[in-house]
């Protein structure tokens, strides 16, 4: 390579290709990298390179962290913004899930002149105690609210899990259910994915029903509530899933019942 060339050279033209891709749906397999970008904190970046194209895309808008000693399924959305803060393609909205079966050597690059983002609060986000909401008018007739979840795993994410539940808490404790019914539904049919099979454990779907049932129980003491599960889930379209396909599977549905 040229001395003169660097990485901010090089992602030029891959700006123009993002701008024609705009919308694209993108999902691989591969070990993640940090850039060390410094625009304060946490404004460092997650980058991972498409074994089937060689494309490096950051998906640090995902609300799920990786961990840099194991591969990440990436799921998203190529961005319309052909700015590159990290000096890679953006995925926005993204997912990324980590795939502790798959260890990877830790990377760390330099921030190269590239400053990453000024961390600012996401959408969502939890409001503080001392502001409480007002309460959702009524009439007040059944109704679900979904959760969605990491590949294979039941944690309630911080800032998008936790937010979820709330959003469902503040309606129900206006709204008086008779009881709620929890579903849980797991992406259990295999697929190939960047050359590697991979499907979430059947059981999965029970646990994350059980984990939010826990939650809604110390939430609403008396109240009472159902589990179910449901396994070889299909994509639901729901827009807190920000259109990836697959992230709409891996859901908790809370269901309010007044019968």
């Amino acid at each position: 390579m040229k001395p003169w060339l660097t990485l901010a050279a090089l992602a030029l033209p891959l700006a123009s290709a993002a701008a024609q891709d705009a919308g694209q749906a993108v999902r691989f397999i591969a070990c993640p990298v940090y850039r060390d970008a410094d625009s304060g904190a946490k404004s460092g970046c997650w980058l991972a390179t498409d074994p089937a194209t060689g494309v490096q895309w950051d998906f640090s808008t995902s609300p799920y962290k990786p961990d840099w000693n194991f591969a990440v399924l990436v799921e998203g959305t190529a961005s319309a913004n052909t700015a590159q803060p990290c000096g890679a393609r953006v995925l926005e909205p993204a997912r990324s899930s980590r795939l502790e079966t798959t260890p990877c050597t830790r990377h760390l690059l330099p921030a190269e002149g590239f400053p990453g983002r000024r961390y600012a609060l996401p959408p969502r986000n939890l409001r503080p105690l001392a502001t409480p909401p007002p309460p959702p008018p009524g009439p007040y007739e059944s109704r679900s609210f979904t959760l969605f979840f990491e590949f294979d795993r039941s944690f309630v994410t911080y800032q998008y899990g936790d937010y979820l539940l709330d959003q469902a808490a503040i309606w129900l404790r206006a709204a008086n259910p008779a009881r709620l019914v929890v579903t849980g539904y797991a992406a259990s049919e295999p697929e190939e994915v960047s050359g590697q099979t991979i499907a979430e454990r059947p059981g999965i779907a029970a646990e994350r029903a059980e984990r939010v049932a826990l939650s809604l129980s110390r939430l609403f003491p008396g109240l009472p509530i159902e589990t179910r599960s449901v396994t070889g889930a299909r994509p639901n379209g729901h827009a807190d899933a920000d259109g990836i396909a697959a992230q709409s599977q891996r859901r908790v549905e809370i269901t309010a019942l007044f019968d």
